[in-house]
């Protein structure tokens, strides 16, 4: 087992999941109380990478990483070396690419939350901000939990994304899906089995979590 690959994955995914929590928050809030008619349009490009080929958005990402882009001639002035197939490029793609699975379950938390709850504290004299630490995220926090979970296993079992802008070099980009990969393709069928069942363990964890938060399992039923 590539131990070295798990450990950058883990290291990936928790990177991921904490910059999305920041970004996803705003976002998750403005789409869930926002009226603007036509905010449709950014809840589809949110929903993008849901349903785009990753071979696509890393072929895109590609582009706007490479030594001749503005971000890659920037990169590489600051840095002295390129963007591409470096972990930080993993780090871009995975935001991209895992974006609405932080948003998405968010939003839905910050819709459900009732709006006489936030009326009432308008009318009382809190603001926007007040009114959201008080009422709108702590009445949210399964929702927030279930995004956090789910980037987190997401980004952990990327594959086409993360060899599109990242390659395959060990200790660097070599992801523990191109470890599997690796090892199939060198015929190592014990060592893939064992790489593939942590990460089949670790999937099954965190979508029971995430159903166990939905569930609210720790709620007191109501009395007949």
């Amino acid at each position: 087992m590539d131990w070295s690959a798990i450990a950058l994955s883990l290291r990936l995914a928790a990177i991921v999941s904490a910059v999305l929590l920041v970004v996803g928050l705003p976002i998750a809030y403005w789409l869930a109380f926002s009226p603007w008619r036509w905010k449709f349009l950014v809840e589809s490009i949110v929903a993008l990478p849901l349903v785009l080929p990753p071979t696509v958005l890393g072929f895109y990402v590609l582009l706007a990483i490479g030594a001749r882009s503005p971000l890659g001639r920037a990169w590489t002035a600051w840095t002295g070396h390129g963007l591409a197939f470096t972990f930080e490029a993993l780090v871009l793609a995975s935001l991209l690419y895992s974006l609405p699975f932080m948003v998405q379950p968010i939003a839905a938390s910050f819709a459900a939350v009732d709006r006489s709850l936030l009326e009432a504290s308008a009318i009382l004299g809190a603001g926007r901000l007040r009114t959201f630490l008080r009422i709108v995220l702590p009445l949210s926090i399964e929702g927030i939990l279930a995004g956090v979970v789910l980037t987190f296993a997401h980004t952990l079992g990327e594959f086409g994304v993360v060899l599109m802008v990242g390659g395959n070099l060990p200790g660097v980009t070599r992801t523990v899906s191109i470890a599997i990969y690796d090892e199939m393709q060198s015929f190592d069928l014990a060592a893939a089995h064992q790489t593939a069942l942590v990460l089949l363990a670790f999937s099954l964890a965190a979508l029971s979590a995430v159903y166990a938060l939905m569930r609210k399992p720790w709620a007191v039923a109501p009395l007949s």
